[in-house]
């Protein structure tokens, strides 16, 4: 078989591999990942991903555009209407939250799509037999949502959907990574989940969000 194995960075790369080598496959990894912003981030990610191939001698494609205008309007257009501000009643945060998610939930389909779509054209146009991706490495993705589109544009493009769920390796990646050397982000990648990180506003308004949720369960 020969496999291409999107790279969503170099950490989410290291079980996936080890998995895949002990199952007889050699992939081929295939960074693209245009969601990752600001620059500085982005580059770092692709040249840990370089440190990575060049440490585990893993053949590697690398797409190195970087797309900031093309994914803030491609998200900007999947998420609809715009957020509702965050303010100090706990109901206002609730209303924020719930808002927030719904179009987290837009963004991030728009970015998977992009990203395994992109996968699996690449792999169909240049003599992959499958394609897989590290993204289902991470505990913290949208694992089925992936899953169904990866299925999808493998249909599309003439080209089978390797599956499989790497998510029972969390701690073992993790591990190898730090025993790699390799940086290791501390978000997502995109601008939006850079905000849910850091931003004490968004962390405010989910707190009194819960704290509203579980007054209402309360009183029911």
């Amino acid at each position: 078989m020969k496999l291409l194995m999107h790279m969503c960075c170099g950490p989410c790369s290291c079980y996936p591999l080890k998995k895949l080598r002990a199952d007889g496959v050699e992939p081929v990894g295939y960074f693209f990942n245009p969601n990752i912003h600001p620059y500085h981030e982005w580059d770092m990610r692709l040249k840990t991903a370089k440190q990575f191939a060049e440490k585990t001698d893993m053949e590697l494609v690398t797409d190195e555009r970087f797309m900031l205008r093309d994914f803030l309007r491609r998200a900007l257009t999947a998420e609809g209407e715009g957020v509702v501000p965050a303010s100090s009643t706990q109901e206002e945060a609730l209303q924020f939250v719930e808002m927030y998610n719904l179009q987290k939930t837009r963004r991030c389909r728009m970015c998977y799509t992009w990203r395994l779509e992109q996968a699996a054209r690449y792999a169909a146009e240049n003599g992959f037999t499958a394609f897989t991706s590290t993204l289902f490495y991470s505990i913290y993705q949208q694992h089925d949502m992936m899953k169904e589109i990866a299925g999808h544009f493998a249909k599309v493009h003439g080209v089978e959907f390797y599956y499989e769920d790497f998510r029972s390796g969390w701690q073992e990646g993790i591990d190898i990574s730090v025993e790699l050397g390799l940086y290791r982000q501390a978000y997502c990648g995109c601008i939006f989940s850079e905000e849910e990180r850091y931003s004490r506003a968004v962390q405010k308004a989910v707190k009194k969000a819960h704290r509203a949720q579980k007054a209402k369960r309360l009183v029911q």
